[in-house]
């Protein structure tokens, strides 16, 4: 069993920024991705340019070519790009290798919707009558052209997409949410083996015809568990708790979490980041683990409205205005962190909202890492290039953190563990 102590005066705070890739990995034609696929760049393009004034002065321009964004001579923090080495460009599959996981057997996806069998055993098991859809469709446009039939039926939505999902809407006055998360559950137990999908998603809405709307609050990711250890797990052992904002809590099932809070939006998930950083979060009622420590040393948040909100619907536009929501809060968020704590900004896979289709795109994410304590490193050492695996985020936790890591990836802290 490996060493669990840390240095207990380091924080470490992951903001994840969904779907936000910076160029075309090398396999990008594997995943029937285009070779110009740039989450990033192509956003930044589409927009006139992207007036991201913190990002830009932490070092995002340094990493790549972004209209608006200029590569600057005295970047804050350390700045680079990661290249997924796990089959696959899904949510799990990108935030699992974060924490040291490498997943080698790509999860099922659906083109032409779910087979008949399946099916029949969905509503063998609720007792259903039907579900509508069984397609990979839109999330907005399903509401406007099956909601109202759900609503006189009761027979729920059913739906995929690109990634591997088995997603479920009801509206909240025709199907309670209770009901909704237990035939979700139901699915979850159903879909294993050959047809084990990533996550199935519940997706509650309300309102009228017409004027249908999504409750991002109350929906829930019933996913799979990684299959070992990840860092957070090894952290959580040590006795320090690990806070997971936003569908942290879902994309590792629970494990390796000491608490976690749902959230909305970014706005909340990033007020929430906030208030964990500045000791005011209320953690009461959070706890999602037996003898939850006291402490969170570790926050992990992940900023979804970029991915489900506008890669997905290809709207370049809101996506911008996301990311300059993001880059607003940073600003607050840096000034809060003492010169212990640690904050890394990456995210888990791309989704274009220029590329064709819906689906997310597989490529290159950047990544940045500041602190106050490493301001003073030489410019030149803060250009960390090209790394081979989303893990190297794990490894470099452990280095922060004192922590000993046996399950690869290579730090991009230099003055714990290397020399860049």
């Amino acid at each position: 069993m490996p060493d669990t102590k840390i240095n207990a005066r380091k924080r470490a705070i992951i903001l994840v920024v969904d779907g936000c890739g910076i160029g075309a990995a090398p396999d990008a034609a594997a995943f029937g991705d285009p070779l110009d696929a740039n989450s990033l760049g192509n956003t930044a393009r589409a927009v006139g340019g992207l007036k991201l004034p913190n990002f830009q002065r932490l070092g995002l321009g340094n990493i790549a070519p972004l209209e608006g964004i200029k590569a600057v001579d005295s970047p804050k923090a350390f700045f680079g790009k990661l290249q997924e080495l796990s089959r696959g460009k899904d949510t799990q599959t990108g935030h699992w290798e974060m924490m040291g996981i490498l997943n080698e057997c790509s999860f099922p996806v659906y083109p032409d919707g779910f087979p008949p069998e399946l099916i029949e055993q969905f509503l063998k098991a609720t007792g259903c009558k039907d579900v509508l859809c069984n397609k990979p469709y839109s999330g907005t446009k399903l509401l406007d052209d099956f909601g109202e039939e759900h609503q006189r039926t009761g027979n729920p939505i059913v739906y995929t997409s690109g990634d591997s999902v088995w997603q479920l809407a009801c509206h909240v006055d025709t199907v309670p949410l209770a009901k909704q998360y237990e035939w979700c559950q139901i699915a979850r137990d159903m879909l294993q083996g050959p047809h084990r999908v990533g996550r199935v998603i519940a997706r509650p809405f309300k309102g009228a015809p017409g004027s249908y709307k999504r409750l991002s609050f109350e929906r829930r990711d019933f996913g799979v568990r990684p299959p070992g250890e990840t860092f957070l797990d090894q952290f959580l052992a040590s006795g320090q708790g690990v806070l997971g904002i936003g569908k942290i809590e879902d994309i590792f099932d629970k494990q390796g979490l000491s608490h976690a809070q749902h959230t909305g939006s970014n706005k909340e998930g990033l007020e929430l980041t906030l208030s964990a950083i500045k000791n005011t979060y209320d953690f009461s009622g959070k706890e999602i683990c037996a003898n939850a420590p006291l402490t969170t040393p570790l926050i992990f948040t992940n900023l979804v409205d970029t991915d489900s909100l506008y890669g997905h619907r290809r709207n370049p536009e809101g996506y911008a205005d996301a990311l300059i929501e993001i880059d607003q809060w940073l600003e607050v968020l840096i000034d809060a962190m003492s010169p212990e704590d640690l904050l890394i900004i990456s995210s888990d896979h791309g989704n274009d909202p220029t590329a064709p289709g819906t689906d997310h795109t597989r490529e290159f994410v950047p990544l940045i890492a500041y602190s106050k304590s490493l301001e003073s490193v030489p410019d030149a050492g803060k250009a960390i290039g090209t790394r081979h695996g989303f893990h190297d985020m794990a490894a470099s936790l452990a280095a922060w953190f004192a922590m000993e890591w046996q399950h690869g990836g290579r730090s991009f802290i230099p003055q714990l563990t290397e020399v860049i």
